[in-house]
């Protein structure tokens, strides 16, 4: 009989359990640790997660430089000292109201309350001046006696709130009705103490806000030296713009907001939301504010680690500033001044003249014709003095763009062209300078009857009767002496329409705001048909006036005006300009639709214009070596009531190969004893200047340009 196998016995149910305790035993510990966290410690641990925070903190940088085209400064930055004042996320009111009383002792806060003063519509405000309001002073008052004002609220009062027929914040306004004007008065020494105060509560909470900039070197040394027994207050450096010409062009550049404007409220959201501070410095008009993207730059980036109780911890640097963007202009600067001083002086002349009373504004401009690079933006006007209350000359290059003008013939080149084009006349074609006789008008003629003439002879010497015949023919409207003249007034939409090719009556493309498209006539009578021809109906302004014999002397082309040239990278610590971040290239609008021998017949007229006998400026420039072209204007007007003359030019060089285009306006320029040549004598002198000048700036630019390579080397 075989013997019967012993059974093996596994050790594997003793492993597993074993395993088991092991796992139950972990668990167990890690539920009594959960325990112990949540239950003992757990509002020491939740105090530790809210123990600290993060605030992100932007601090300013300089603006961007704007240069000339030869890099020449223009607008620079001036370091001033300021006050600032940084309060914690639960500093109470009583501890502002202290730091601003002794903060009140080390500086000199203009201030101005009308509540307590009176009223003074007279008075000019200080530069930084607080204005304080009646309802300042009470928020004040009820803060510096708080039982004074807990006894303005009666038990009716409080038991109202307790039965919900009124609410608590209704508390507070009735304590504010009920302080008097004589409990008020009391408050006249604490003014001072009140107005810092108010620039204080202006800030966010950890975010420096400006209590005094332009502080004297005494303010500053002062409150420099007490620091620390002034909790939230420090010293800072900011910068202002500063302007190396002075005011030129001053208009054209804009203006920044003050350290203690700060951001304009109309667009205090869009600035926010683009990590702006409340207190910046911003471009509040024209190129200031048209390229502020780029001006402003990047601010250095503080975070700042704050406790419980919203006191700061520390403060770490993330990231550093770097200052705007530079802007390179199209301006000559130095050729800005010359012109200036011509408008000035040709100005202070008709003053002296017998047009004293009305000739009160010049202006001039000069363009690169095939860029639309504006050279030059002149405008000088007499303002009444606010203080003095004498007329003194100010800068108006502005009003290139703002204003605008019945700018007389001048505008006969394009009336010339939209015949051609519509097919009215044809090249050489001959009328007859007579006066034309209408029903119930007196004649319409030119200056003087020149008999047979052709289109280039009326440029030449300014016809308005070959002008009348363009657009009789192309209303197809016949002429009977002393008849009616029939023009619809679809013909002043056609001719408004080519007029508007060259950049007449309508927006010229410059990126800056403000700018006007004149004023267009609205009564539709045929006689105004023909005044329109001659531009003594619609007005324009200088700057499209230039952007029209711009877009005859290149052969057509219509093409935006320019006032930024490059933009380019910040240098910190260096002179020199930084690498170019962006180039502006010609923009062209569109090209005229007349062909290229039609505005060479248009050009010719006006080469005869200032080179051949019989040329309407023929006098003035005939000696000229740079072979100008242009045409004269001369349109009646009325200013203040009063038959004036505005005296305009427009003009071109060297007419074979045009570098330059000019207009000068110059509005009430000829009365009764005055003259009417004023802007040529002015258009000459400022040729002769820009001819004179364009050689050297280009000189200049070309030795700063090898000194970089020599450093580079």
């Amino acid at each position: 009989m075989k013997k019967k196998k012993k059974k093996k016995r596994t050790h594997i149910p003793f492993r597993l359990n074993f395993l088991f305790f092991i796992v139950f035993l972990l668990f167990s510990l890690l539920i009594l640790r959960l325990g112990f966290v949540q239950i003992v410690s757990g509002e020491s641990y939740k105090e530790e997660v809210e123990k600290t925070e993060d605030v992100v903190i932007h601090t300013p940088v300089p603006r961007g430089h704007m240069y000339d085209r030869y890099h020449r400064v223009i607008v620079d930055n001036k370091p001033l000292k300021a006050i600032t004042y940084t309060r914690s996320q639960n500093t109470k009111q009583q501890d502002r109201i202290e730091v601003a009383t002794q903060l009140a002792e080390m500086i000199d806060m203009p201030f101005y309350s009308s509540f307590l003063e009176g009223e003074n519509k007279e008075r000019e405000k200080v530069p930084g001046e607080v204005r304080i309001t009646e309802r300042d002073l009470k928020d004040y008052w009820l803060i510096k006696h708080p039982k004074k004002a807990e006894a303005k609220l009666t038990e009716q009062d409080l038991e109202k709130v307790k039965n919900d027929e009124m609410e608590e914040k209704d508390l507070y306004k009735l304590q504010l009705d009920r302080i008097t004007k004589k409990e008020l008065q009391t408050l006249k020494s604490d003014l001072e103490v009140i107005a810092i105060k108010i620039k204080m509560d202006t800030g966010y909470a950890l975010t420096p806000q400006i209590v005094k900039s332009n502080v004297t070197d005494v303010e500053f040394a002062k409150v420099s030296e007490h620091l620390q027994h002034l909790p939230g207050i420090d010293v800072m450096t900011y910068w202002d713009r500063q302007y190396t010409y002075d005011g030129l062009l001053r208009t054209l550049l804009g203006n920044v907001t003050s350290a203690d404007e700060g951001l304009p409220r109309e667009q205090l959201d869009y600035f926010l939301s683009r990590n702006y501070s409340r207190n910046d410095q911003v471009g509040k008009s024209y190129l200031e504010k048209q390229y502020e993207h780029v001006l402003h730059g990047q601010k250095a980036r503080m975070v700042s680690v704050t406790n419980r109780s919203g006191q700061v911890i520390e403060t770490n640097q993330v990231s550093e500033g770097q200052r705007g963007s530079d802007l390179i202009l199209t301006i000559d600067m130095e050729l800005q001044k010359q012109v200036e001083e011509i408008v000035t002086k040709g100005l202070q002349r008709g003053k002296a003249s017998g047009g004293a009373p009305l000739l009160d504004r010049i202006f001039v401009m000069l363009m690169d014709p095939h860029t639309g690079e504006i050279l030059t933006m002149a405008g000088k006007q007499y303002v009444i003095d606010s203080k003095t209350k004498k007329a003194e000359i100010r800068d108006f290059a502005l009003g290139n763009m703002t204003t605008s003008y019945e700018m007389g013939s001048t505008v006969k080149g394009a009336t010339i062209l939209a015949g051609f084009d519509s097919g009215a006349i044809r090249p050489n074609q001959y009328f007859v300078d007579q006066p034309l006789k209408f029903a119930s008008s007196p004649p319409k003629k030119s200056y003087v009857n020149m008999g047979s003439i052709n289109d280039v002879t009326a440029l030449q010497r300014s016809s308005n009767v070959y002008m009348f015949r363009t657009v009789m023919a192309m209303a197809n409207a016949s002429y009977v002496y002393d008849g009616p003249l029939r023009i619809g007034s679809s013909t002043f939409e056609k001719l408004r329409s080519y007029y508007a090719q060259f950049g007449l009556g309508i927006h010229t493309g410059i990126e800056l705001d403000s700018e006007s498209t004149g004023i267009t006539g609205r009564n539709p009578q045929p006689g105004n048909a023909l005044d329109l021809s001659i531009g003594q109906y619609d007005t324009y302004t200088p700057l499209q006036l230039i952007q029209y014999v711009s877009t005859i002397a290149n052969g057509g082309y219509r093409v935006k005006p320019q006032l930024v040239k490059e933009i380019r990278e910040p240098l910190l610590g260096s002179e020199d300009l930084g690498s170019i971040q962006h180039s502006f290239e010609p923009h062209i609008l569109n090209r005229v639709t007349m062909t290229d021998d039609q505005i060479n017949r248009v050009k010719e007229g006006f080469r005869r214009v200032m080179q051949v006998p019989g040329g309407t400026a023929y006098k003035q420039f005939s000696s000229a070596p740079y072979s100008p072209a242009g045409k004269t204007g001369t349109a009646e007007a009325y200013n203040k009531g009063r038959s004036v003359r505005n005296s305009t030019l427009i003009a071109y060089a060297p007419h074979n190969n045009p570098e330059v285009s000019m207009v000068v306006v110059v509005p009430s320029a000829y009365m009764q004893g005055g003259s009417s040549s004023l802007s040529q004598e002015i258009g000459r002198q400022v040729l002769d200047t820009y001819f004179g000048l364009t050689a050297k700036g280009e000189e200049e630019l070309r030795e700063e340009e090898n000194e970089q390579v020599v450093d580079e080397q």
